[in-house]
């Protein structure tokens, strides 16, 4: 098979097609022939060395692929080959083939196209597993989230909008406020010319992906027994907080991440998605954003694309 290989870390340039070793599928695995890979803010942190893959994972980078069955191992049921389906993964989607615990694949919503179902896994589980398992945003609840525009905030627009909330979100230019605006966002803030904590307060949860440097203003903005969940440190990640602040308004900190979490816990997380989310994408009322495709041996431009930030969703590569 073909996989992008990371010669060093460093600049897109370092990101390389080549032919690998075909994975080998475990017990309970199922082997994938991918047709399209998501491209996420995780990959670049890979690229650049910040970000390795965990323990066991795939070198190659890549967190969420959809395709067809090619193999399914001795203690895999409910997967045939030749099955459609899109998986979360701990690294291994930019390649021809990956191998995906079973309990991490999910079918493609009916009346998507693998492309588009690409672009799904890592955002739906994100913020399914902070927003409504980890923080329990309710009806009637306000979400407030950072990046309203990126693949994790467009996701995350639509299913709080879906599930009742009140949802503000912050992006850095009008085109973007526009477009969140259009996905249903009720307070779309510039976060270049307006004080977002002065804009949104007070809010029930808050989704955030710059961290230290926005934690002071996070914790002003939080209402009364408010939750901030930090899922990314854009900006930085050593920050004073006021406990002073916190304990007055009842309010909770909580830090996670996806990636390296036990299998048990992500197949948990996959199934709620599935039982919760997949419902609402088929039937359009929550809907995958793509801003644009592009071959998968072409990674590097896809990581340009990124890194340029003028983009609204997910960047999906191609096989």
């Amino acid at each position: 098979m073909h996989a992008i290989v990371i010669e060093k870390p460093g600049d897109p340039d370092v990101l390389h097609w080549v032919e690998v070793p075909d994975p080998v599928i475990g017990h309970d695995e199922v082997l994938l022939d991918v047709v399209a890979a998501g491209v996420n803010r995780a990959d670049i942190l890979q690229r650049r060395g910040f970000y390795p893959p965990p323990e066991g994972a795939s070198e190659y980078p890549g967190l969420e692929v959809a395709g067809r069955v090619a193999a399914v191992g001795d203690g895999v049921t409910g997967w045939n080959v030749g099955d459609e389906a899109c998986a979360l993964l701990s690294g291994g989607g930019y390649a021809t083939r990956v191998a995906v615990p079973a309990g991490q694949l999910l079918p493609v919503p009916r009346g998507l196209s693998l492309v588009e179902a690409a672009s799904l896994p890592e955002a739906a589980c994100t913020v399914w597993s902070n927003v409504f398992m980890l923080a329990r945003l309710r009806a009637g609840e306000s979400l407030l989230v950072h990046g309203g525009s990126s693949g994790i905030g467009t996701m995350a627009i639509q299913l709080a909008k879906a599930r009742g909330a009140r949802v503000l979100c912050t992006a850095g230019t009008e085109e973007k406020l526009e477009r969140c605006r259009e996905l249903g966002a009720d307070v779309a803030i510039n976060y270049r010319t307006e004080d977002f904590a002065e804009a949104a307060r007070p809010v029930d949860v808050i989704l955030d992906i710059i961290g230290a440097k926005y934690l002071p203003r996070n914790i002003d903005a939080l209402g009364t027994g408010g939750r901030l969940v930090v899922i990314g440190m854009q900006g930085g990640g050593v920050g004073e907080l006021d406990l002073g602040r916190l304990l007055t308004k009842r309010a909770s900190v909580h830090a996670t991440s996806l990636r390296a979490r036990p299998l048990d816990e992500k197949a948990e997380i996959v199934a709620a998605v599935r039982a919760d989310v997949w419902p609402l994408l088929e039937a359009g009322t929550v809907r995958p954003i793509v801003h644009r495709t592009l071959p998968m041996a072409d990674a590097a431009a896809a990581h340009r694309v990124m890194e340029e930030s003028t983009h609204v969703g997910k960047i999906v590569l191609t096989v």
